[in-house]
């Protein structure tokens, strides 16, 4: 017999299991957010919080904006391009996963040019590779899209170097850093536009985009002549400065988001980081115990924040067994890989080792 909602272990990749502060916090009464002073100070002070938690793991000076939008993680994968691309702008996009590729897809349905630098899902990023790309192309580009964490399969790419080596060249950067944000450091300094969502480390419902944005990025966006309407950044820029947003906001969810980055901020987010990491490391200790392994296996880094395991064949009856005979959800793989990678989220409120060997104690009597 299948398990009740409230008796289920959430451990998918996303959206996360939300803790029963940030629920609370949910069902308070609510300002109405286009007329009260109150929740224009609060959406200020939210964002000054959110800052402290994009800055976390990140060194050298700042200088961009947080903004909240509403909407789910990917309208900022969408907005920012939105805003950023014109038609006619090169746009190399940075790819080893399902996400990288799609970047390119909103840079075409934009009008934009986008020109592919991808290695294999089961390796990462390097900077060789992109600088090659980059020395061989014909004309330049003006942005440049990539992903930290790619869910889909667990992979984590040294960005650093690359946004370097973007940097040294005037590109404008883009990062999908929704499935790493609060969960492992993020070169947040050096990124122009990095996004994040709360339903993943920070474990806030989805329905919330999280950007910090830099002045260069800014500038881009009010260049750009061919504007959007829910997906434009522009309007962000001054919204909370003017009490002013382009559409009713997501009170509810803003006062969510507030809670779960109170959670994370009291612990502390180096603290988080330490125990990500150690969540990760107890999930792939007890995944090769059971004789499972990891994908990828090897010349690739890997993210603290979700265990990708090769199954071939079997993710969909490992997953159906977990959760109707175990009480336990789990992903599995997106793609071509759909059936052959179990996915275990272990990031946010999940990244707990208890929650952990619970998760691999049933995959073990799956198994069995």
């Amino acid at each position: 017999m299948s398990a009740s909602p409230a008796d289920k272990l959430r451990m998918t990749p996303g959206p996360t299991e939300v803790p029963e502060a940030v629920r609370r916090r949910m069902a308070e009464p609510t300002p109405n957010p286009d007329v009260e002073p109150e929740f224009f100070a609060f959406y200020r002070e939210l964002t000054d919080k959110l800052e402290a938690i994009f800055r976390s793991g990140t060194e050298g000076e700042w200088g961009r904006d947080v903004v909240v939008l509403g909407g789910e993680g990917i309208l900022g994968l969408e907005a920012a391009v939105a805003s950023l691309v014109e038609p006619g702008d090169r746009v190399l996009c940075l790819s080893n996963g399902l996400y990288g590729d799609g970047f390119a897809d909103f840079v075409e349905a934009y009008g934009g040019e986008a020109v592919v630098c991808d290695v294999p899902w089961d390796q990462t990023l390097d900077r060789e590779t992109v600088e090659e790309r980059l020395d061989g192309a014909a004309e330049e580009f003006d942005v440049a899209t990539m992903v930290h964490c790619e869910t889909p399969t667990g992979t984590l790419n040294d960005l650093d170097p690359i946004l370097d080596a973007l940097d040294e060249r005037g590109i404008v950067t883009v990062v999908d850093a929704v499935s790493s944000l609060g969960g492992t450091p993020v070169p947040t300094g050096k990124i122009d536009v990095c996004l994040g969502a709360s339903q993943k480390c920070f474990s806030a419902p989805p329905g919330l985009t999280t950007c910090a944005i830099s002045d260069r990025a800014w500038d881009r966006i009010e260049s750009v002549e061919n504007r959007t309407y829910y997906a434009d950044l522009e309007p962000w820029r001054t919204a909370a400065e003017d009490e002013w947003f382009p559409y009713t906001h997501l009170t509810a969810n803003l006062y969510g988001l507030d809670a779960a980055a109170d959670l994370l901020l009291d612990e502390g987010v180096e603290a988080a980081f330490d125990r990500h990491e150690a969540a990760a490391t107890r999930c792939r200790e007890r995944a090769a115990d059971l004789g499972l392994e990891t994908y990828p296996t090897a010349d690739a880094d890997v993210s603290p924040t979700v265990t990708a395991l090769w199954v071939e064949g079997r993710a969909g009856e490992l997953q159906r067994a977990m959760r109707e005979d175990r009480g336990i959800v789990l992903a599995t793989g997106l793609g071509d890989l759909e059936d052959d990678i179990l996915r275990i989220g272990h990031m946010g409120h999940n990244a707990r080792l208890d929650r952990v060997d619970r998760t691999m104690d049933a995959l073990a009597a799956v198994l069995d």
